[in-house]
């Protein structure tokens, strides 16, 4: 399936910003669409089920799609191919951090756009914390 893609170089190491991609609990904090999320089961991987609660309130189950531990990982919400998350590290302290939505939701990137952003700023604050 064609996607289309939205990506930022944010300086923070890429496993910092797999940790964000990969734990349901942060999702809130840089995804705009999402109020709450929960794995079932111990771990993000493919085959893994949960629940998104969408900020609208809708309860939708997800499943993981495809997994690449440190790189990748995709989702079906609902039945529906959703977005694809990357990471690629550029570096100690920089990487590349990617949305993929399936053509037919290309105004979605706009939201993906926001969720970079907010990536990025969380990072940001986690560098000046250390």
């Amino acid at each position: 399936m064609k996607k289309l893609w939205k990506y930022r170089e944010i300086d923070a190491p890429a496993d910092d910003l797999w940790r964000l991609l990969t734990n349901p609990q942060e999702w809130p904090a840089w995804g705009p669409s999402v109020r709450s999320a929960t794995v079932h089961g111990d771990s993000l991987e493919r085959g893994a089920k949960g629940r998104v609660t969408t900020v609208g309130g809708l309860e939708l189950e997800f499943e993981i799609t495809d997994f690449e531990e440190g790189e990748f990982w995709a989702w079906k919400v609902a039945g529906v191919p959703a977005t694809h998350h990357t990471v690629e590290s550029l570096g100690p302290n920089q990487c590349r951090v990617g949305f993929g939505v399936p053509l037919i939701a290309a105004p979605y990137l706009a939201i993906c756009e926001v969720a970079l952003r907010r990536l990025d700023t969380m990072s940001e604050q986690k560098t000046a914390n250390r």
